[in-house]
């Protein structure tokens, strides 16, 4: 079956994917990621809270929500120049992409929007692809940070539309749906991915993977988080992410949406080398690099290093789909 580009799976279709025999699902995930990548090649991404804590909605998961007693100190908006340092770090340790969040609810147009437009300009002028997870935002603060010079938005969908109303109440499912729109339609990537253990049934897992490959284009990175549980939080006490089911997420992503990135992101402190090749295998090719996702820890850099020569990955480098695509209408 060709899966390029199909847009019109079913739900049918997806949970028949999904329920697959694990090694079954596994060989045929890995046989679609090495027709359609390079599977040596790994995205190193690096993700930095310029703007931490006091946030007002009350995602379940999240320690930066002003709701919870989580211990995440409040930080204001990073200055320029220390944001492109932390950058610069990145870029020699062997990302090739840098995100910066902030815990806004949604884009505001005032001053720290300006500063962070700015921040946009400088990690560009880097030679990264550099990413930003602010919140909602409208479409002309979408054009705003294109020509900035953003190359990717990270607005996560985290579940299922069904579901969503138990881990978030303070905005809806259409809300990330029309920022997502936005995002498109202002020429800039979308990451947009979820995370499994918030409590959902396998068929929100289903469910949110349908909508995903489904869009009118694929999302161009979608991020597959296991919970981090953080005292603190209403979520605090759920159990530990099954490795197994964090490979059956990563492997229908990979059948549903051959040409997109599909990270493994939060959880991978809690994984083996030996549980992260498996997600290797059954399709995963970018990850999160650097102590610290946002607020929650991660794998060091020389941890990574150490992992990568084990497995014989290489970094992929920055902008390739835009060099092919070069090539291609040169040759």
């Amino acid at each position: 079956m060709n899966t390029f580009n199909r847009n019109d799976w079913s739900v049918e279709e997806v949970q028949d994917i999904y329920h697959l025999p694990l090694l079954e699902l596994i060989y045929r995930a890995a046989t679609v990621h090495r027709k359609y990548n390079d599977t040596a090649e790994v995205q190193v991404c690096t993700l930095l809270s310029i703007k931490t804590g006091g946030c007002i909605e009350d995602c379940a998961y999240c320690p930066q929500a002003a709701r919870y007693n989580t211990g995440v100190n409040i930080k204001a908006l990073m200055a320029k120049d220390e944001v492109l340092d932390y950058a610069r770090k990145a870029k020699e340790a062997g990302s090739t992409r840098f995100c910066m969040g902030a815990a806004w609810r949604e884009v505001r147009d005032n001053r720290d929007f300006d500063r962070v437009l700015d921040m946009v300009k400088g990690v560009n002028s880097l030679g990264m692809e550099v990413c930003c997870t602010l919140g909602m935002l409208t479409e002309q603060q979408a054009e705003k940070l294109a020509d900035a010079g953003l190359y990717a938005y990270n607005h996560n969908l985290d579940t299922s539309s069904e579901y969503y109303s138990e881990i978030i109440t303070t905005r809806t499912y259409n809300d990330r749906l029309k920022t997502l729109d936005n995002v498109r339609n202002a020429g800039v990537t979308v990451c947009c991915g979820g995370i499994i253990g918030l409590g959902e049934t396998h068929d929100d897992r289903i469910k949110m993977l349908h909508t995903l490959s489904t869009m009118p284009k694929h999302p161009e990175s979608v991020p597959v988080n296991a919970l981090v549980r953080v005292k603190g939080t209403p979520l605090e006490n759920n159990p530990k992410v099954d490795i197994w089911d964090m490979i059956r997420m990563i492997a229908t992503a990979r059948i549903l949406m051959p040409k997109t990135m599909v990270r493994l992101s939060a959880g991978r402190t809690e994984m083996s080398v030996a549980e992260q090749a498996l997600c290797f295998l059954a399709g995963a090719n970018s990850i999160f690099a650097g102590d610290k996702l946002l607020t929650t820890p991660n794998p060091s850099f020389e941890e990574d290093n150490i992992m990568f020569e084990l497995l014989g990955l290489k970094a992929r480098e920055a902008f390739k789909d835009e060099k092919d695509a070069a090539e291609i209408n040169v040759s």
